[in-house]
């Protein structure tokens, strides 16, 4: 494995040998993806590897007309918790899982609201279907839900759940592959992507259960708190796993992350050891049949992550993996895991590793507010690749145009306008506060202040106003609140 340190790193480990000679560093522990045919047994017990609060670094801890930014929050500790078990079946072409999920809200609740992604629009004209249940409380007996649509499932409670009161849930379901589809559910011979493909609680803490419509559009309507994650994937010979979190023995550890995501195939791989400045460890794997070459990724995925913590603060996150897979055409975003289609070396590359920091380390309703992660991370794209100019200077649809803040029930009947008007003029009310630097200061405040929660736009607005005193003004022209 190579290893990628910044020159500030190698200087404070040169000095640090120096003052102790007799020191010796070792490297941290490697992931090998390999094929598996059966991972289903629990693996031991391990230290949990939740991310804990970070200090800041670098031009974080700069002088100047960047306000001191403070340590990064730290996640919740009565997060969810997910214990699931999956089996990839090509012959039958589908995915059988079983998950056991503990769940304590902030607020009270009569019912638990598992969102199925598959069965929405998109995925399902390509031949998705996701079935669960029956649905188990903690007892061998089955209780009654209800489907107010099929990517909703609702269990009612008998006895309303106080807050800060825990129940435990279990949910066996299975998933029908669609086939080769440009999408985050799908299969093209023994090439499959997995993203949002099981049953998961969209509960907003302080707000409470996210119900908003899924729609035909290629972006997400996601809403999900952080939570821990210990999963086992079983696949068929001769395949290999790329997945969210770190692979501990039989199963797979992702703790703190909104969702976990799984790319399975035959994969020619590349690894190295990046800093964030804690250590992270990048794994690119490219499908067998593509020519694009593992290493120029991996080179490019290393550069975005050194950049962007440098700009926006620490990712407390230890692994993160990039598929390149056929049949997809952009890229795909989940926290740790990425989906990308060949070809997608340039600012596929770099949007999907900012949406580390914009999505999965602070959180959005995907379906409410889709610039909040998306002009974000179309900002960091445009910063690493030198092309603020050329995105500001971009034309928006009038379709669009000051309406940057449109939630995806509305893109849904513009889907042309989709793009420039969410993603570029996102971007754009943030180049229209003023100097860039100031920007990326300004989001180093939000990224440390809402790490591992579910932002608003006025969450962002509050960072803004921290530099840009007349930030509300700014973003209300693009209609952005």
């Amino acid at each position: 494995m190579r290893r990628y340190l910044p020159p500030l790193f190698v200087a404070l480990a040169l000095a640090a040998a120096a003052c102790n000679p007799g020191a010796q560093r070792s490297a941290p522990p490697t992931t090998e993806v390999t094929s598996e045919t059966t991972t289903t047994s629990a693996g031991p017990t391990t230290t949990s590897t939740a991310p804990s609060p970070l200090p800041l670094a670098g031009p974080q801890a700069a002088t100047g007309p960047c306000p001191a930014v403070p340590a990064q929050a730290a996640p919740d500790p009565d997060r969810p918790t997910y214990t699931m078990s999956l089996r990839l079946d090509l012959d039958d072409n589908a995915v059988e899982g079983r998950l056991t999920v503990r769940f304590r809200p902030d607020l009270s609740t009569d019912r638990l609201v598992f969102r199925l992604w598959p069965n929405g629009p998109r995925p399902a004209a390509a031949g998705a279907r996701l079935e669960a249940g029956p649905v188990f409380l903690g007892a061998p007996v089955p209780v009654p839900t209800e489907a107010p649509d099929p990517t909703t499932l609702v269990v009612p409670l008998e006895v309303p759940l106080a807050a800060g009161e825990e129940i435990e849930a279990t949910v066996p379901w299975r998933l029908t592959l669609p086939g080769a589809s440009n999408d985050r559910l799908a299969r093209q011979g023994d090439a499959v992507r997995l993203g949002s493909f099981f049953p998961v609680l969209a509960w907003e803490p302080g707000v409470g259960w996210a119900t908003d419509a899924a729609t035909s559009a290629f972006a997400e309507s996601t809403t999900t708190p952080v939570a821990d994650f210990s999963y086992s994937v079983t696949v068929p010979d001769g395949l290999s796993v790329l997945a969210s979190g770190v692979r501990d023995g039989a199963r797979w550890r992702a703790d703190a992350v909104r969702d976990v995501a799984i790319s399975v195939g035959r994969f020619r791989s590349a690894e190295a050891l990046t800093d964030t400045p804690q250590p992270v460890e990048v794994t690119v794997g490219v499908h067998e049949g593509l020519d694009d070459d593992p290493e120029v990724y991996l080179d490019r995925v290393v550069r975005a992550f050194e950049d962007f913590s440098r700009r926006f603060g620490p990712l407390p996150y230890p692994a993160y993996s990039l598929a390149v897979t056929p049949g997809l055409s952009g890229g795909i975003e989940y926290p740790g895991h990425v989906m990308q289609g060949p070809g997608t070396t340039g600012r596929t590359l770099s949007h999907e590793v900012a949406h580390m920091w914009f999505y999965a380390l602070v959180g959005n309703n995907q379906g409410a507010d889709p610039w909040l992660d998306e002009g974000l991370a179309t900002w960091a794209e445009a910063r690493f690749e030198g092309t603020l100019d050329d995105v500001v200077a971009r034309s928006i649809p009038a379709a669009g145009r000051e309406r940057v803040g449109e939630p995806m029930t509305y893109w849904e009947s513009h889907q042309g306008a989709y793009f420039r008007s969410v993603y570029v003029q996102g971007a754009q009310a943030l180049a229209a506060l003023g100097d860039p630097e100031a920007v990326d200061c300004a989001l180093r405040h939000y990224a440390a202040t809402h790490a591992f929660t579910i932002a608003r736009p006025a969450d962002l607005l509050d960072a803004l106003r921290r530099v840009f005193p007349d930030a509300e003004a700014t973003l209300a022209g693009f209609g952005a609140l």
